[in-house]
């Protein structure tokens, strides 16, 4: 069988190619990939080609097919795995097999297998390392953002608190605790707001800053504070632009107590010594962003890490568990972290968009991969209705939905858009 694929064959070498697959094995599957969102860890895998950790020496004269945050619907199933799997079935992949101590993962080493495809060959290991995982919901970009979103999930069961008189810790966030999350306006806060609000252990106080009032105010609109508090959560949004002490008037948003649990967002010295600043006791501060800069550092109050109890935790990805947790709260309706989404484009889209990500404003940018289709901003989409009826229509579908994606506009693309 044929397919169409984005292929890396060294730094910022992409290209998008059609080829033959190879018939699956007994023990593999045939995947019919639909929706793919792109990663910043692309991007930095394309930048750093074989130097990266995860991509293979060989890929000048064996490329590999990038994006690992992708859904899709099996096809073919090998007889190995017939009990298991179905054709016709949804599914997504935890890209971090760890496969006999291995960093192989889908879209970054594998030549048949990663999400910026038509059709892939899902090759034995990742059905034994139970990272082929079913997805009940209808919605495919639901599928693509359950990875991003297992980061999430993965987060907050990393956080921990102490149990007074031992040295056991409690796992999690503290229930009904305050919270804060700075820089938090960016696609992967506004997971994170969603999670804090739906999921079975939440805070009580939610308070998401940034210096971008246009966003808080998107944000706003999205995770209502009346939403919220029908969950039990008070949230509130500060724009910290013009707060000359910003821990100050954090901490007064608690009577002076501080914060249970908070999050950093950016990769920013002043924000996360902001963040240590508003501890309260046994308050414990995620260092969720990512740095590109290995001496990045700042400033702890470890006074207070003696006195006060407080600690500090970091995470990177989450793991099948967290990813199958994701799976299942979307597919309930219970997270539904589409605002995360503000791009939509095709297969044809995918060699630009990931070399020139970190350029590219917004959140996710969601290919669907067998359309060809421009990358283009959601929030552009009304002016380009008048010269393209595609346009038109989806413009009219999101606009219905408060400006944000949703399944009946992927089903309008998959149904109107240009084939690849």
């Amino acid at each position: 069988m044929k397919t169409k694929a984005v292929r890396m064959y060294g730094k910022m070498d992409l290209r998008l190619e059609e080829f033959e697959l190879p018939s699956i094995g007994d023990d593999e599957i045939l995947g019919h990939i639909v929706s793919d969102s792109i990663c910043l860890s692309s991007y930095k895998a394309a930048k750093q080609g074989s130097d990266h950790k995860r991509v293979p020496a060989s890929i000048a004269t064996e490329p590999v097919i990038i994006g690992h945050e992708f859904c899709g619907e099996i096809v073919e199933v090998g007889a190995k795995w017939r009990d298991d799997f179905a054709p016709g079935h949804k599914f997504s992949i935890q890209p971090a097999l760890n496969y006999k101590g291995s960093l192989d993962a889908p879209g970054y080493s594998y030549r048949y297998l990663g999400g910026d495809a038509t059709y892939v060959v899902i090759p034995n290991e990742v059905m034994e390392m139970g990272c082929l995982l079913d997805y009940d919901g209808e919605a495919y970009y639901m599928g693509s953002l359950s990875e991003p979103m297992s980061c999430i999930v993965g987060t907050f069961k990393a956080m921990y608190h102490t149990t007074p008189g031992s040295y056991e810790h409690s796992m999690g966030i503290r229930e009904n605790g305050n919270m804060a999350l700075l820089a938090g306006a960016g696609p992967m806060g506004l997971g994170t707001i969603d999670f804090a609000i739906h999921a079975d252990r939440r805070p009580g106080f939610l308070v998401v800053t940034d210096i971008d009032e246009e966003r808080l105010d998107r944000l706003a609109s999205i995770y209502t504070p009346e939403e919220a508090a029908s969950h039990g959560v008070r949230l509130v949004y500060l724009n910290t632009a013009e707060i000359a002490d910003v821990p100050a008037h954090l901490r007064s948003l608690t009577d002076g107590k501080g914060y249970d649990d908070v999050f950093v967002f950016a990769p920013v010295r002043p924000v996360v010594e902001e963040g240590d600043k508003i501890l309260g006791r046994d308050g414990c501060l995620n260092f969720f962003a990512g740095p590109t800069d290995s001496s990045f550092s700042a400033e702890f109050n470890f006074y207070n890490v003696h006195y006060a109890s407080t600690h500090v935790v970091g995470t990177s990805g989450g793991n099948t568990e967290d990813m199958v947790d994701s799976l299942k709260l979307m597919a309930a309706g219970r997270v539904n972290p589409v605002a995360m989404i503000t791009h939509i484009g095709g297969l044809d889209a995918v060699v630009e968009t990931t070399k020139h990500l970190p350029e590219i404003p917004g959140g996710k940018k969601l290919i669907y991969t067998n359309v060809e289709l421009e990358l283009t901003a959601i929030e552009d989409f009304a002016s380009k209705a008048d010269e393209d009826p595609l346009f038109k229509g989806l413009a009219d579908i999101v606009a219905e939905n408060n400006g944000l994606w949703s399944l009946d506009a992927e089903r309008y693309l998959l149904d109107h858009a240009k084939k690849i």
